[in-house]
């Protein structure tokens, strides 16, 4: 194995112990297309800076293109001998060019180099989960078009409440996704900034144009200050903060798909393709992957945990402990994309069961605050027509009934108010439909949702309140 590029310094070897605990290779060598990239935008700089000659910039862009080629053409394997990521392209580079690849290095540091490496690999990366994200929020929109008049029982407390729709439901997580699609737009803003031109901590006193490396790599800015571009991770936690709130509501979700697949909810089936068996026992299905989702939920909030209590001691600027980001956000991203690439083919091919969801609607007097709606619409205070309905109930309970079938002279024998309409107005599909106020369960409100999500993510910041009249666009 070759000397390390920063051998100099010492008088013995290092031990082959310490190389291995301080070695990254094995988890940063992903990143090699980004560390090529900044290196192509470095050695373009250098050169029209006149800080190297432009044959050797252009020497240094062409070799670099050609071990990105190879690297992914599999003729380059990488060294899991190498410190990193970095020192092994430049060695690769030094082996073929000699004092030209030596070059590459000038007014640059590894601090502001694998700073730059890990924000443009995780630029990419979260324009990946944002893609999934729209495509779990359309495959959502598609499932609540095909259910805006499926009623089920909405609960509070795990609690039957009052009826809503499952499309209705399903549009609530639509809105949990639509906010972290926001979520990842402001992060993917802080990711692109640029840090190389940091140096170590000091710059340099080499005449380069940060901005023109910015420029080539199409960030948004240059960092303003060498020192928190060379030891800002925000971006790395903001970044596991936001896939920890995608992740903590696919386990939300995942929850109630296992309780839906119970056969004491029975509200969904899974397919076959997205369910497991038993060892044991030859009847089960058991919702594994979204017991798996809501698993790794908590793995993903630990890496989240990792990063800030990795940066929480740390004073400026560079430190070692710092290379510990990588692993935990790599695993962060990883995990959210598998999951979510599970998820999204799991809801597409279940299936509803209607009536089902309808039966358990019709249990548990959710249709009770519409009984008391019905009073305060006759003129009586919502508190006293409350209190009737309370009484109503206890009385259906006694008498192993329910409000729908409760004879109208009970209803009568509690308020005179109440006449043969009761009926109409507590029944699943009256209160339902009824409850058009923007937001609301009814079959046009949620179209009036879904129609405003589609928009969001077809044009994003254009939309921001639920449109009044669906039929103007």
């Amino acid at each position: 194995m070759s000397k390390p590029m920063w051998a100099g310094r010492f008088s013995k070897e290092v031990d082959s112990k310490v190389n291995a605990f301080n070695s990254s290779i094995s988890f940063d060598g992903r990143m090699y297309r980004h560390d090529i990239m900044g290196s192509i935008a470095h050695a373009t700089m250098l050169g029209k800076c006149g800080i190297i000659s432009k044959e050797d910039s252009e020497t240094l862009v062409n070799e670099l293109e050609k071990v990105l080629d190879d690297i992914e053409s599999g003729e380059l394997q990488l060294d899991m001998n190498a410190e990193d990521i970095h020192m092994f392209i430049e060695s690769v580079l030094t082996e073929r060019l000699g004092e030209v690849g030596k070059r590459l290095h000038t007014a640059r540091s590894r601090n502001d180099q694998v700073a730059l490496d890990i924000r443009l690999y995780l630029r990419g990366e979260v324009y990946e989960i944002r893609a999934l994200v729209d495509k779990l929020i359309n495959v959502l929109c598609d499932l609540a078009e095909k259910h805006t008049d499926t009623i089920m029982p909405g609960y509070t407390h795990l609690q039957r409440a009052q009826p809503i729709t499952f499309g209705h439901h399903l549009m609530a997580y639509a809105q949990m996704l639509l906010r972290d699609r926001d979520r990842l737009e402001d992060t993917v803003a802080r990711i692109r900034e640029n840090p190389l031109g940091s140096g170590a901590l000091a710059g340099t006193t080499y005449p380069i144009d940060r901005d023109m490396v910015t420029e080539l790599l199409r960030d948004n800015r240059t960092m303003v200050n060498s020192l928190d571009g060379v030891s800002d991770r925000d971006f790395c936690i903001e970044l596991a903060s936001t896939i920890s709130i995608i992740m903590m509501h696919l386990s939300r979700f995942s929850e109630e798909i296992i309780l839906w697949c119970s056969w004491e909810f029975k509200f969904i089936e899974l397919d076959d393709a997205f369910a497991t068996g038993s060892s044991i026992m030859p009847q089960k299905k058991n919702p594994d992957i979204a017991e798996l989702v809501r698993g790794k939920c908590a793995r993903v909030i630990g890496d989240n945990m990792t990063l800030l209590t990795m940066m929480k001691g740390l004073p400026l600027a560079y430190n070692k402990d710092m290379q510990e980001d990588k692993e935990a956000i790599f695993d962060a991203v990883d995990t959210v994309k598998l999951c979510m690439s599970t998820f999204i083919p799991m809801l597409e091919t279940m299936t509803v069961y209607k009536d089902n969801m309808r039966k358990a609607a019709a249990k548990g007097f959710i249709n009770a605050t519409d009984c008391a709606d019905y009073l305060v619409k006759k003129g009586m205070a919502f508190r006293d027509a409350y209190k009737i309905t309370g009484g109503l109930v206890a009385l259906c309970i006694e008498k192993d009934t329910d409000l729908e079938h409760l004879p109208l002279e009970d209803y009568k024998s509690r308020c005179e108010l109440f006449d043969n309409d009761v009926y109409q107005a507590i029944s699943l599909d009256t209160c339902v439909n009824m409850r058009n106020s923007k937001g609301g369960p009814s079959p046009e409100s949620v179209k009036e949702q879904i129609w405003y999500t589609r928009n969001r993510i077809t044009y994003p910041g254009r939309y921001t309140t639920v449109a009044h009249n669906i039929s103007e666009e």
